[in-house]
């Protein structure tokens, strides 16, 4: 769990009219509830460092695992299988988890509140407390529009991801997932024992940055001459820079059509000086996962958001940026601290690809598109286009 699990249910308050009284008791239960949170989550942190010293298995998948748990729970996105791999995992406390999320849950059970970490994309900036589950809803999004052009799938690093359980029963796609031995045969057992189907998906276990990953997904049966889908969600900010550069370029040479979905955090973000980073980098190092990569995002004033230096990495590495949505440091835009990102090979690419992997920060239902300029509470300037996700296919044996 990421150091803001505790207060990513008590942050984003923001009630649309008619909502306010709602907003405000949902928000008393939090606070009432909130001393219970800080217990839970000192059993949480405690439990899940013992198991990853213990075990070598990558502790930072909870961040991901926690958010999309939450959605399910709350109905902002249905996920039956991240609940099944919840129950048992053996590196999160169950009396910790149950009183971490008690605040959110009791609150949204007595109010019928969903706080608005869990309702992206929604009117306005997103922010780095925010970051989990809208990387989460951007990247369903980005999948769900390429499914119809591509022939694979491959989820590098792939963790907890539940995605290939998630694909509707009319993609006719060939699922691969790559990570680290240790975390991959970690999730093979617990998906055996939560009873969640893996047929179909063929597991490909690899070093990022020790191993040819891309020769191994070959030897999988992956071909290198058809249209994929990529998704590296939460994994380059814990490898050094050549192995960045390395998967970039590998998935730059892959068949025409084929696209990568990934995600950054800021150089600035991960070098800041702030008592909360210095807590979530001291974190990092105790579990042996410290943020080693980042992209420069400051402008040379400091005002606004420098594009240069991340499509100057994607031109070195063979790609061309599709679409980016920035996730900013707070509410008042001081800093960009992460970004979501979709690229194509530069041989490949077109600005004008339906906004592929792009998900604008919006009200609406599902479904709904919306035009707005820059400016206001708008969405971001390289950031348009409509929300959608991947449907539940069950994942029951």
């Amino acid at each position: 769990m990421a150091a803001g699990a505790v207060t990513s249910g008590i942050e984003g308050f923001v009630a649309r009219p008619g909502r306010r009284l709602e907003a405000v008791a949902f928000r008393g239960v939090q606070v009432a509830l909130l001393p219970l949170a800080l217990l839970g989550y000192g059993a949480w942190v405690t439990r899940m460092i013992r198991y990853t010293r213990r075990t070598g298995v990558s502790a930072t998948v909870l961040a991901s695992q926690y958010a999309r748990w939450m959605q399910h729970r709350l109905g902002t996105r249905r996920d039956e299988a991240c609940a099944r791999l919840m129950a048992v995992l053996p590196n999160v406390s169950a009396l910790g988890l149950r009183l971490v999320a008690a605040p959110t849950l009791l609150g949204h059970r007595l109010t019928g509140y969903v706080p608005r970490i869990y309702r992206y994309p929604y009117e306005g900036k997103a922010v780095l407390a925010h970051h989990a589950p809208a990387r989460t809803t951007y990247f369903d999004a980005a999948l769900a529009r390429s499914l119809g052009a591509v022939d694979q799938l491959v989820v590098l690093g792939a963790g907890l991801d539940t995605r290939v359980q998630r694909l509707p029963g009319s993609a006719s796609v060939r699922c691969f997932e790559v990570d680290a031995p240790q975390t991959q045969a970690f999730k093979r057992a617990l998906l055996e024992k939560a009873g969640v189907e893996a047929a179909g998906v063929s597991y490909v276990p690899a070093d990022f940055e020790h191993e040819d990953w891309m020769e191994k997904l070959v030897a999988a049966g992956f071909d290198r001459e058809k249209p994929t889908f990529f998704l590296w969600e939460s994994v380059s900010m814990y490898l050094d820079r050549p192995a960045v550069e390395r998967t970039l370029r590998a998935i730059a040479a892959a068949g025409p059509g084929s696209v990568i979905a990934f995600d950054y955090l800021a150089r600035e973000l991960i070098e800041a000086r702030s008592l909360s980073m210095r807590y979530a980098r001291a974190i990092l190092r105790v579990i042996g996962e410290p943020w080693t990569f980042g992209v420069e995002t400051a402008s040379p004033e400091g005002r606004t958001p420098d594009p240069e230096p991340l499509e100057a990495l994607l031109e070195a590495c063979g790609l061309t940026l599709l679409g980016q949505q920035l996730v900013w440091q707070d509410p008042r835009r001081r800093g960009v601290a992460a970004g979501f990102v979709t690229a194509r090979a530069a041989a490949h690419a077109t600005r004008s690809s339906a906004g592929l992997g792009t998900v604008e920060p919006s009200s609406s239902p599902p479904g709904a598109s919306r035009a707005s300029r820059p400016g206001g509470a708008g969405p971001d300037p390289l950031c348009r286009g409509t929300r959608s996700g991947l449907q539940d296919r069950g994942s029951h044996r």
